[in-house]
Formats: C-alpha cells, structure tokens, sequence
C-alpha cells in the first residue's frame, strides 16, 4: 500500500523539532535554506544599530536610548513574527550573496558616515600630521567594526544552527516546572549533598580563602564547575546515543510521535519490515544533542544549587556570627557592600559549596544507578523521543504529496 504525506504535515514537524531546539535535525539544513534566513533580522539589527552610531555626538542621551530601544524592540517583534507565521523564505544563491554583501560593508559605511556627520574629513588647510591621524583613526575603526560584526555573525550562526534560543525557552519553563516539583527534587537531592558538602563549610582554610577572593575569580571557579558538567554529559551521551538509534521498532515511534504534527501518521505502513533505519546522526547532529541534554542537565542542577546556596546562607547566618568569622579567618572579615554586619566570605563560601554540589549531583545523577534512574534517565528519554520522531520525519518526508 502507497502511503502519502501531506507537507503542511512535514513543515510543522520541522517547526517542532526547531520549538525543541534540534533545527539541526531537518532533512538538508543548511545555511542558505534554514540558517541565514533566521539570521536576517538579527543581522538587520545589528546592521541598523551600527548606522546609529554616526549620530552619538548628534541626539540626546535619551534620544539615543529610544532609538536603540526602538531597533531592538522592532528587531525582536520580527524576528517572533517571522518564526511564528512561517515566512521565513529559502535563498536563492543571489539572495545569499546580497545579504552577505550588504552586511559586510557595514564595518566600511559606518566610518564613512561618521565621518560625513562629524564633519571630520581632511579640508584643505589641514596639516599634514592630522591627516595622518584621522587616516589612522579611520583604518583603525574599520578593524574595530569588522571584528565586532564578524564575531556578532560568528555568534548569530551558531546561535541559529545549535537553537540556542528554544533550548533557553525550554530551560526556563524546564526550571519552573523543576521549582514546581521542588519538594519531591530536593528531598531525593539535598540529604545527598549535604552529607558531601556541609563538613567543608565549618573549615577555617575554605573560610581564609574566600575572605581574599574576589567575586571575578568566584565566578571563574564556577565556570569551571560548569565546564566540568558539560564534559561529563557530553560523555555520556555519546555512550547513549548509539543504544538509542538502535531501539526504533514500530510500537516505541508511534509512542514517540504522540502529540507531535506526525501523530496520526501511519507509522505501520512507513516502516513495513517493523522498523526504521533512518540516516546515522553526523557529528554536527551529535553535538546539537549534546548541547540539548547539557543545557536540561544544567538547569536541572541549578535549580539544586539554588537551594544549596539558600541553606548554607541561613545557616551561616544562624551559626556563624562576627567572632567565629574572624577565628576562622584568622582576621577581621572583610564584610558585605550591601549588608556591613555580614561577612563577604558568607556568601562566597556557600556559593562555592552550592557549584560544587550542584556539579557532583549532575555528574552523580548520570552514573550513580539509582541517581541516574532517578534524575538523568527522563532527560535521555526526551532525546530519544527526540531521535524517534527524526526516524518517522524522514521517512514521511520521503512519502510527501507533491
């Protein structure tokens, strides 16, 4: 029996899978067809905040704020309208180059105007050494406005190709339903970790140590907690990703497909021999997953290292007062800006404690059993929903009407 798939059907599993943040899951994405489009009205953006620029020296401080106001506003609407309607258009090869061009001559016109609208270009009765610097001053904001648009391009690109946006969106409602489920999170989390992490805050040294650290290096530090999060999913999920790919009988997709534009597809009929055998990911696919589980499993530890962090607080400010502070240290505490009374070691140490429990209850939750069956395995099950309905996409895609 002919199967046949309408393509409005096709289309709206590709907006799923880009509402998911797996854009790089569509059938022939590429930066002409899917990328570039989505760009354009950031680039637009950035395009027309740069022409503001000549005009600084010419409109009011608030002046210069509505207008920037204005752009990005106009810009953001556009961009949500753009995507929401489906009117993002497929370039054609000149259409690509146009875009390209125009943007690129940004860095150039921008000088250019500065220097029509300030009145700076070399009159006559100019000396020779002022020329010369003006010539400099220009070449010189040439390469500084390249170096910004590129990089903003460079930004805009991966943003697109990973849906960096939609995975935040999706992080943000994940975390509020985390916080809604607290109770039952943090009752399973937080005895763990404070068995880990409470003996560390009654150390004088830790103590001693966050009275001299700045909040710069604070913040270095949790980064590289936050890195060493990233590493060990990514890890992970490499291990994973080829056990998922090989579970795609008919029973698991039509489940997979269930409130998706594909339920209702006939899946028996696409995959007559019981299963699919859809393409194998390629890396960029594979990393885009990667991105997906880490950016859940983030989340997921943030909202634990929030708790941390409020309970080594209350109980810092319960326990230790100024006298203990400055045994431990071993001088007068620095104290608190905003609250003279409090130690400026209290909040650091507890947020240093909170990064680290919250890296050892994401790393834990991935290879610990009953953690990883209790914490990580319904994040593996999205991206193996995520995976299946990719194996039914393809093959209706392949079974499109015309």
């Amino acid at each position: 029996m002919t199967v046949t798939v309408s393509p409005s059907v096709v289309r709206q599993t590709e907006g799923w899978l880009i509402r998911r943040g797996m854009p790089v899951l569509i059938a022939d994405y590429s930066f002409a067809s899917h990328i570039l489009p989505r760009m354009v009205p950031f680039l637009a953006l950035v395009s027309v905040t740069g022409l503001l620029w000549p005009l600084r020296d010419e409109v009011s401080p608030v002046g210069r704020f509505v207008a920037v106001l204005v752009v990005l506003v106009g810009g953001v609407v556009a961009g949500i309208l753009l995507n929401r309607f489906r009117l993002l258009p497929t370039f054609p090869r000149r259409a690509v180059i146009l875009v390209l061009v125009a943007y690129g001559a940004m860095p150039l016109l921008i000088p250019l105007l500065d220097l029509a609208v300030s009145s700076t270009v070399a009159s006559p009765d100019v000396g020779a050494g002022e020329i010369t610097e003006g010539r400099t001053g220009f070449v010189g904001a040439v390469v500084g406005f390249s170096l910004i648009f590129v990089a903003l391009f460079e930004v805009a690109r991966l943003t697109t190709l990973f849906g960096v946006l939609p995975l935040l969106a999706r992080s943000v409602r994940n975390a509020w339903q985390d916080l809604r489920n607290t109770l039952r999170l943090q009752s399973r989390a937080l005895p763990m970790l404070l068995f880990v992490t409470l003996f560390f805050f009654f150390t004088g040294e830790l103590w001693q140590a966050m009275n001299r650290m700045t909040w710069w290096r604070l913040v270095a530090v949790l980064a590289l907690f936050v890195g060493v999060t990233v590493l060990a999913a990514a890890g992970r999920l490499r291990e994973d990703i080829g056990k998922v790919e090989q579970d795609l009988r008919v029973p698991r997709l039509k489940k997979a497909c269930e409130g998706t534009p594909l339920d209702g597809v006939p899946v028996d009929a696409l995959a007559s021999d019981g299963a699919l055998r859809p393409p194998p990911l390629t890396d960029r696919q594979i990393n885009s997953l990667l991105v997906m589980l880490a950016s859940r499993q983030l989340v997921q530890a943030i909202v634990v290292g929030l708790w941390l962090f409020a309970f080594f607080v209350v109980l810092g400010l319960i326990v230790v007062d100024p006298a203990t502070a400055e045994q431990w240290i071993g001088e007068p505490p620095r104290p608190l800006a905003a609250f003279p009374d409090i130690p400026a070691a209290l909040p650091r140490n507890a947020a240093l404690l909170a990064g680290f429990g919250s890296m050892y209850f994401a790393v834990t939750s991935m290879f610990d059993t009953e953690n990883r069956r209790r914490f990580f395995t319904p994040i593996l099950e999205e991206v193996e929903r995520t995976l299946a309905v990719r194996a039914v996409y393809l093959a209706a895609r392949d079974r499109q009407r015309d």
